[in-house]
């Protein structure tokens, strides 16, 4: 997200203070036990988390919390999306004004297999893999537009401008047709289709709309709004955007649970995660992370388990979500933020 300069220096002071809690709050812990992992009742596959500090992913097998791997990626990895077969992971290089890469994993074999220079495309970051598992859709927050690369060729298929600014995020409408990104400088979300590959409009909302979240048909868009601490929700039918929450530092990121029952809402301000109930909206639950700076968030295809990084505390927190409760924890690298999750069991 683009700030000014004072800005960027308070919040670098203010992660930095964050961390140091999450460090002394982590030593005071200890060592987090391997009991953590057995609460889990039986939690298997594999997560991919990117560093943002060193620049790294890490690949850490569930089951036991061991770390399989640590790859690099290019400079200041954000986000990272997982294929549904679970053979490729995608890294976005934000990296600094001339961040312009994505990181291709070889998830099974443990190894970067190409790093694809999107060119003129910088700071990509927002990114979703589209149906077959050879395309991912990922925003170019400098040169404002949602560019579609294969990642298996490693090429750039084509990109479409969405005439805002900042835009960082996007969700994806599950065949493929459309997609909304969340654009923090304009104010706006825009809605692409994919198709045609032409902007299709672009809608008024609460101030800085970072975090985007869209329903598999497409008929409920959340976004929240740094600007407010609000999280709204548009019915692109109907043109209309209504309040779901109010009252957050800053509404990281939105995610629906795959039974759509739940919406996860992580605060990285306040350092909590919000649970709601997405048809009524009501809030179910709120976990607090103190120290933590909790920042990315992915949940398992039965929506049993959700695993949100702690970016101060250098480890991701694993979420029983019919308890609601944290019953472990495992290692990541420093400042992790994106995190993916795939069913496929790589341990031996």
């Amino acid at each position: 997200m683009t700030m000014d300069m004072s800005g960027t220096l308070l919040h670098a002071v203010d992660l930095a203070a964050r961390r140091l809690l999450g460090l002394l709050l982590a030593a005071s812990a200890g060592a987090i036990p391997r009991s953590a992992f057995a609460q889990a009742d039986g939690l298997t596959g594999t997560l991919i988390v990117t560093n943002k500090a060193p620049s790294t992913a890490t690949i850490v097998d569930l089951a036991s919390g061991r770390t399989l791997a640590t790859l690099p990626t290019g400079e200041g990895p954000h986000e990272v999306v997982v294929s549904s077969d679970g053979r490729l992971a995608v890294v976005t290089d934000y990296g600094g004004q001339s961040g312009r890469t994505l990181t291709v994993i070889d998830v099974s074999a443990l190894r970067v297999v190409r790093t694809i220079d999107l060119g003129d495309y910088r700071r990509p970051h927002g990114m979703v893999f589209l149906r077959g598992d050879s395309l991912v859709a990922v925003t170019s927050e400098a040169s404002r537009h949602l560019v579609v690369v294969n990642v298996v060729a490693g090429a750039v298929l084509y990109a479409i401008p969405t005439g805002q600014n900042g835009s960082h995020m996007v969700g994806v409408v599950a065949d493929g047709s459309r997609a909304f990104t969340g654009n923090i400088g304009s104010n706006t979300v825009s809605e692409l289709n994919l198709l045609t590959r032409r902007l299709v409009r672009s809608l008024d909302v609460p101030a800085q709309p970072e975090a985007i979240g869209v329903t598999p048909d497409g008929s409920e868009v959340w976004v929240g709004s740094n600007a407010t601490g609000k999280v709204s929700v548009i019915d692109p039918a109907t043109s209309t955007v209504t309040a779901a929450a109010e009252g957050f530092g800053w509404p990281y990121r939105v995610l629906f649970a795959p039974d759509l029952v739940t919406v996860l809402l992580p605060d990285l301000k306040r350092e909590e995660l919000r649970i709601l109930d997405r048809a009524s909206r009501r809030e179910l639950a709120r976990l607090s992370f103190p120290g933590g700076a909790p920042q990315g968030i992915t949940v398992t295809p039965d929506s049993r388990f959700a695993m949100a990084s702690l970016s101060a505390q250098a480890r991701v927190a694993i979420i029983d979500l019919r308890k609601r409760v944290v019953v472990g924890h495992v290692a990541a690298g420093d400042t992790p933020d994106g995190v993916a999750y795939t069913a496929r069991v790589l341990a031996r």
